[in-house]
């Protein structure tokens, strides 16, 4: 089963690798960990993705909750939550195919964002499911490389991930 976490943390430099280092000693793999500051300069937010049962992510949370630099952590797995990833696709682009790629983006609502003599590349934001079914639909035409933002996500309604009162 796969769990979302949000993590926060203080905006220092080693954080990340020592979060990302408690996981391997673990032997718990990450599927997918974004890290970006938040709109407090000194805190960032960890949103990290990790395969495992309850008791692997009850671990998981106690490890990181002992963490020095760690100020907050929560399973948002359950929760009502809007999760989303970046991705871009280069993919082959025969000029004659092009409308025929030009349709599947627009189908997905998603964008070319540069045109080469025999290439595209394809932006799209959405859940980890409309992703995969437009790397699926854009195969045919030879993809060149992929790349992955991972996983962001926040809960939806009034809930949010504080610390103290002024964050």
């Amino acid at each position: 089963m796969l769990h979302t976490l949000s993590v926060l943390v203080e905006n220092h430099p080693g954080v990340l690798v020592r979060v990302a280092g408690l996981f391997s000693r673990r032997g718990f793999n990450i599927e997918s960990l974004t890290v970006g500051i938040t709109d407090n300069p000194k805190i960032s937010r960890m949103t990290i993705v990790v395969e495992g049962d309850n008791h692997t992510l009850e671990q998981v949370t106690k490890q990181l909750n002992k963490l020095i630099n760690v100020l907050k952590v929560s399973d948002i797995s359950q929760e009502e939550s809007v999760h989303r990833e970046l991705v871009l696709i280069k993919i082959n682009a025969e000029p004659s195919r092009r409308s025929e790629i030009m349709q599947i983006v627009e189908t997905f609502r998603a964008k070319i964002i540069d045109f080469g003599k025999n290439s595209v590349i394809i932006e799209i934001t959405g859940d980890s499911s409309k992703i995969d079914a437009l790397i699926e639909l854009v195969r045919e035409f030879g993809i060149k490389e992929v790349v992955r933002t991972g996983k962001v996500a926040l809960v939806r309604g009034n809930r949010t991930l504080k610390i103290g009162s002024n964050y």
